[in-house]
């Protein structure tokens, strides 16, 4: 590990990874690889945290960066197998660390099929995930296929952004793009900037353009640019099924809104035997 880099245990004694560098703070659990925190020096926290959370093995954090995968949402033939896949479900192992140039700290993780819940039957798969701390935060989900057969897949980068007022941010970034509205169950075209004043649930499809979420409250933006994906979900729960998430508060829709990176329904993804695909997103902030 390099000097900025070092493995720990968090307050509920689950294992750790802690960044602490020039450009901000960061911490990475490695129940499901979730990047919990990123803070830039001097700024608030990007990512936001559930109080209710759980903590524990092979369940997921509710909050920071879950990764959905290999499939995102339901299973596609199963629906009693659990949403979202089992990568956040999964104890990660670094795979190493080190230090950049311009003084940011890169760390990677692995995932293999040996390190999977015992009840999941999968392909043969090699996840890395890596994530770099600096003046923004990379995070990149490589996916290789080590079988001899193709594998096939959906996914998301399930970020979870701290949030001033629900109620007075909004998202550009994504005017005019078609999407999937989950609530009514059918297509609808995006018209203007994303504004919230309800519950919040849509996959924009061919969206390869940067996402920016307008925060006045924090006088702050987040800009979410990408790379391996077409498709981006927005998503805030609001009040009813806030109640309904025993991991989730109550009230703390008001601060939190996902903007995730995905390969998610027509952005399903196949890759030939020996072949890869990297999901990236690059998270930064700018003041208002």
């Amino acid at each position: 590990m390099s000097h900025s880099v070092w493995i720990d245990t968090d307050s509920h004694s689950l294992p750790m990874v802690g960044v602490d560098n020039q450009w901000a703070t960061a911490r990475i659990s490695l129940q499901g690889a979730n990047v919990m925190e990123y803070t830039p020096r001097g700024e608030k926290p990007i990512f936001w945290m559930s109080s209710q959370s759980y903590f524990e093995t092979e369940k997921p954090i509710r909050g920071g960066v879950p990764i959905c995968w290999p499939w995102f949402s339901v299973h596609p033939s199963d629906p009693t197998l659990p949403t979202h896949g089992f990568a956040r479900l999964s104890t990660w192992s670094v795979a190493g660390s080190r230090e950049l140039p311009d003084g940011s700290s890169e760390v990677t993780l692995k995932l293999t099929p040996c390190d999977i819940p015992p009840q999941f039957q999968t392909q043969p798969f090699l996840l890395r995930f890596i994530v770099t701390v600096g003046p923004q935060l990379t995070i990149a989900l490589e996916i290789i296929n080590t079988g001899n057969q193709a594998l096939e897949f959906t996914g998301a980068l399930h970020s979870y952004f701290n949030v001033s007022d629900i109620a007075k941010v909004s998202v550009t970034g994504l005017d005019r793009v078609r999407c999937f509205d989950s609530l009514i169950k059918k297509e609808v075209v995006q018209q203007g900037a994303i504004t919230f004043n309800g519950e919040f649930n849509r996959v924009y499809m061919d969206s390869e353009e940067e996402c920016v979420i307008n925060d006045p409250g924090f006088s702050r933006r987040i800009r979410i640019a990408k790379s391996g994906s077409r498709s981006t979900v927005v998503w805030n729960p609001w009040i009813d099924k806030s109640k309904e998430m025993p991991d989730f508060g109550d009230d703390e829709y008001h601060t939190m809104l996902c903007v995730e990176t995905a390969n998610a329904r027509d952005d399903r993804r196949t890759i030939a035997p020996g072949a890869a695909h990297t999901l990236k997103a690059i998270i930064s902030k700018e003041h208002l």
